[in-house]
């Protein structure tokens, strides 16, 4: 049986099989990008449910609109006002299945083999595998913890040939918590502007902000409509019911509702519904300032123990949102070995090598801080720290 050429650039991601081995008893997990469930608020979703399916069955059980519930997207374009300061219509608004979808549909209308993919340095793990099935060549666009060099950007822009799309994560970005600062933010737009290239900005994080101020998207700069933009309810509600929505305007909109008609037809037209009441009965604002409250504790927690129980000559960053921290070792060290024996100790992380398209940087680690209860946090750390002296 011969498969496509693509199927020999994919290749299964360290996260999913990292999640696996998760499942062993004793195992203390940094590794995936999970909410607490603790925080999911089930009751309200029970109730929203029932409300759908006594009220509306006949539209939740039913074949839907591609671009989604109408009510919701109206929703989502108000949100996207109040959050990132984006002024849009439900034509501009396509719901998908969480925000990987929406990656993974980017990749299929702007990417041909051997297009060009700027992105940070490092990036999201799973941008780089839903891009990487459209065969292009990725370009590191060299990056601090205020975001992308505007002089390399545009230095990158003027000298490479063939780019078609950048992606960026502007806002607690995965892997290492950093968010762009508001010069770099407008000085990137600047640059682009001056360029026919469109711009993924995925912002499943921005609501998650527990320190400073918020900041404008980039969208909210964008005079050229370049900017495409993926957020989604799984961060600030829940993963499993794998919502998301991609923003741009009308005419890529349309685009990108030919793409899913041949994916998939519909986002699940009941959990669309679900969410739509939810948002009409509860208070999901007072919901979000829970989740800041308790990520921020568990970042506290989480680089308390790092300084008490790991080796100095560790790195962390320091997130003021999001999920995750960044450690970096010396240079020399590998974090492939220390994974190896940290398994053994019953604690996981994910390699940082494996968010960089083109390799290296081994002495690099994502942690997870939003999962775990903050005893879990102290003891996983502590364990780390054994295997690191």
């Amino acid at each position: 049986m011969q498969l496509s050429r693509r199927m020999n650039y994919l290749k299964a991601s360290e996260i999913r099989d990292l999640l696996k081995l998760t499942e062993q008893p004793e195992m203390i997990s940094f590794s995936g990008g999970m909410p607490a469930p603790e925080l999911f608020p089930s009751e309200v979703i029970r109730q929203a449910m029932n409300s759908v399916l006594a009220e509306k069955s006949e539209i939740a059980l039913q074949y839907a609109c591609t671009e989604g519930y109408t009510p919701l997207r109206e929703k989502i374009a108000h949100r996207m006002e109040a959050k990132f300061q984006v002024r849009l219509t439900k034509e501009q608004v396509l719901v998908t299945n969480g925000s990987q979808q929406c990656l993974d549909f980017t990749g299929r209308l702007f990417l041909d083999e051997g297009s060009v993919v700027l992105c940070e340095s490092p990036t999201y793990l799973a941008a780089i595998n839903a891009f990487r099935a459209y065969m292009p060549r990725f370009v590191e666009m060299p990056t601090d913890s205020d975001g992308v060099k505007p002089d390399c950007l545009e230095k990158l822009m003027k000298t490479i040939d063939g780019i078609r799309l950048i992606y960026v994560i502007p806002d607690f970005q995965n892997p290492t918590g950093n968010s762009w600062s508001l010069e770099r933010r407008k000085a990137f737009m600047d640059v682009i502007s001056r360029f026919d290239i469109p711009v993924l900005e995925d912002n499943p994080y921005g609501e998650l902000r527990y320190e400073g101020r918020h900041l404008p998207s980039l969208m909210s700069m964008d005079k050229k409509g370049q900017v495409v933009f993926a957020g989604t309810f799984s961060k600030i509600l829940c993963p499993g019911f794998r919502v998301g929505w991609i923003a741009a305007e009308a005419d890529i909109i349309r685009k990108y509702a030919l793409l899913k008609q041949g994916a998939d037809l519909h986002t699940a037209i009941a959990t669309q519904m679900c969410i739509h009441e939810i948002l009409e009965t509860f208070d999901l604002e007072s919901h979000i300032l829970k989740l800041q409250q308790v990520y921020r504790s568990r970042r506290d927690i989480m680089l308390d123990a790092i300084s008490r129980f790991l080796p100095g000559y560790v790195q962390p960053s320091r997130p003021q949102g999001g999920l995750f921290l960044w450690l970096t070792l010396p240079d020399g060290m590998n974090a492939r070995e220390l994974l190896e024996k940290s398994l053994r100790n019953k604690v996981a992380f994910v390699l940082g090598g494996s968010f960089f398209p083109n390799g290296g940087h081994e002495n690099t680690m994502r942690l997870n801080y939003s999962y775990s209860p903050e005893a879990v946090i102290v003891e996983g750390i502590r364990r780390l720290g054994e295997v690191m002296v």
